[in-house]
């Protein structure tokens, strides 16, 4: 299987405005984000789809949204911090996390062909960093 663009991030490859990261999981921040914030946390090995994952590494990957979220909603202040699973766009787990306050938020598509500011990421980064 060729690399897959988090797999050239876990590597080093390619940078990225991280936030945490473990042995297992790296957490940075989306580069079109859905809101300030919007976080993916991707499991260092590179596998396809959720249900793949082994055990051990479906329980570090979920513990660290878990972590990433309560970081987002202390540091952000926001109430609610959403997860989603979509997996389509590249081929690696990878689980969107996120603050919003409203279900418009919550659905909004983020806008891919935006260009990404990163020293507003590089700045959220810092906030978010553990």
């Amino acid at each position: 299987m060729q690399d897959s663009i988090f797999t050239k991030i876990v590597k080093g490859e390619i940078p990225c405005h991280k936030v945490y990261e473990d042995d297992k999981t790296l957490a940075f921040l989306d580069i079109h984000p859905k809101q300030p914030g919007h976080t993916l946390v991707i499991t260092k090995k590179q596998i396809e789809f959720l249900w793949d994952l082994e055990d051990e590494d479906y329980q570090a990957l979920m513990a660290a949204v878990k972590r990433v979220a309560l970081r987002i909603r202390e540091v952000l202040g926001r109430k609610y911090v959403g997860e989603q699973v979509i997996g389509e766009e590249v081929p690696h787990v990878h689980v969107h996390v996120f603050p919003f306050d409203t279900i418009e938020q919550f659905r909004a598509p983020a806008d891919p062909n935006a260009e990404p500011d990163h020293a507003a990421l590089a700045e959220m980064a810092k906030k978010l960093a553990f």
